[in-house]
């Protein structure tokens, strides 16, 4: 079965036997209450979901597992001369729930190195579609492309036994996170430089791989890489593409199918595509200034003026963050150990002393403090990754780890076809005015 699955296997088990007696002990115990606005305003604060691999505090950030990102950057394994957590040992402990050792995380990279391979019709796919295609929309339709590969559906197509679903399951989350550093690479170099495609290094770790194959080489940024895919790999349940992930899973869809559709949520503004909307307003404040190193003053002019004219400061601002994101200070971190002369990181450490008290003094701001689309641009065009249309692109192939272990977990737990109430306007005027109640199935 292999050593990865089984452990995963029994840890479910376990967990089933504990949610079961939970439920049949507490099952009708309510857990807070639902408000008006709540349901108008996009659900906001309402617990709905288990999500096992991670849990987001308003005020610590996110923890994988009970461990946050510093303990991470401690407690897992490096690679050989490097500094940053394997993204490797990350999906482990989401998916097993325990701290990985080295040669557990060296067995995972391996099992990703042999599951790596994209069949030809994958880049077939993405080679008819338009050259100015977006990156993102390339990528998923890679995946879909991918989709004919899932064993699950086969399983399925056969009359599989429900309690071996997650079985299936977990083999398409190996492979489609194996193959997706490929994708994703061919997708950079076929729009960027010139269909000049690089072969995989099958010595290299899963993010040490996506930058060979992406044609970057220098040390540090592979470096960059294994943090950027362990610091965006996941963010509890609710966001649009762990949910989306988690939604349509739950209607039986295959892991490829699943994850797709997450990542056309990942692909809207106001989530994934925020890291590449943050270093474009970066790049038009450089040209309207006239200056690739404005001063704070100059700074807080511009965003006073982005501000006056309606808009929002990309990168500030989260939906459950009440403190600046641990994500954003890891990459803080990053950028003054490697490049702590560089211009444009300098320039985003200005706006982050800049931004939060112009936000503070609106008094209509929950958090006026970055999140960590506010720096992740400034280190890749550091080292020449230049086009931030790409960006969400590396977003997607990071957020794969958590809303793949997610899904095997939901499988193997069993979890439902997910179909919350809706109600009307109409029907909302009746009960506030006692005529209907519209709480009910």
């Amino acid at each position: 079965m292999g050593i990865i699955k089984e452990r995963f296997k029994a840890k479910a088990d376990l967990a089933n036997a504990e949610i079961k007696e939970m439920l049949k002990e507490h099952g009708s115990k309510k857990i807070g209450e639902v408000t008006l606005s709540q349901i108008y305003q996009g659900m906001r604060g309402i617990t709905g979901l288990v999500t096992e691999t991670s849990l987001l505090d308003a005020q610590e950030g996110i923890r994988f597992r009970g461990y946050s990102i510093p303990e991470l950057q401690q407690k897992l394994a490096t690679a050989p001369g490097g500094g940053e957590p394997l993204p490797e040992g990350l999906f482990y402990l989401m998916l097993v729930g325990e701290l990985p050792n080295e040669e557990d995380v060296n067995h995972i990279t391996s099992v990703w190195q042999r599951r790596s391979h994209v069949p030809n019709h994958v880049f077939a796919t993405i080679d008819a579609l338009p050259i100015n295609t977006h990156p993102m929309t390339m990528f998923v339709t890679g995946v879909m492309a991918l989709q004919t590969e899932s064993n699950f559906a086969k399983e399925y197509a056969k009359g599989i036994n429900k309690k071996d679903y997650w079985n299936p399951v977990y083999d398409d989350a190996m492979d489609l996170i194996a193959r997706l550093p490929r994708i994703a690479a061919y997708i950079y170099r076929r729009k960027y430089k010139n269909n000049d495609h690089i072969q995989p290094n099958g010595l290299l770790d899963w993010a040490g791989n996506l930058a060979h194959m992406m044609g970057y080489e220098d040390e540090s940024f592979k470096e960059l890489m294994r943090l950027y895919m362990t610091i965006h790999a996941d963010h509890e349940g609710g966001n649009v593409s762990a949910h989306t992930t988690h939604l349509v899973g739950s209607a039986l869809s295959d892991p490829y199918l699943s994850y797709a559709a997450g990542m056309n949520g990942l692909a809207g503004p106001l989530h994934g595509l925020a890291n590449q909307e943050v270093i474009k307003w970066i790049f038009e404040m450089q040209q309207e200034l006239g200056t690739d190193a404005p001063t704070k003053e100059q700074i807080a002019n511009y965003v006073q003026q982005t501000l006056s004219s309606g808009k929002v400061v990309p990168g500030y601002g989260h939906a459950v963050l009440r403190k600046t994101d641990p994500r954003f200070t890891a990459q803080m971190e990053f950028g003054k150990k490697h490049m702590p002369d560089d211009k444009l990181v300098n320039t985003v450490w200005n706006i982050y002393e800049t931004v939060p008290p112009i936000l503070q003094s609106l008094g209509k701001i929950k958090n006026p403090w970055p999140n960590v689309d506010a720096h992740s641009g400034a280190l890749l065009v550091h080292y020449g990754l230049v086009e931030y249309e790409f960006y969400t692109v590396l977003f997607a192939v990071s957020r794969a780890l958590g809303v793949m272990a997610s899904l095997c977990w939901d499988r193997a737990l069993g979890f439902a076809l997910e179909r919350p109430k809706s109600v009307t306007t109409e029907s909302v005027k009746g009960w506030l005015e006692g005529k209907d109640e519209i709480w009910g199935d």
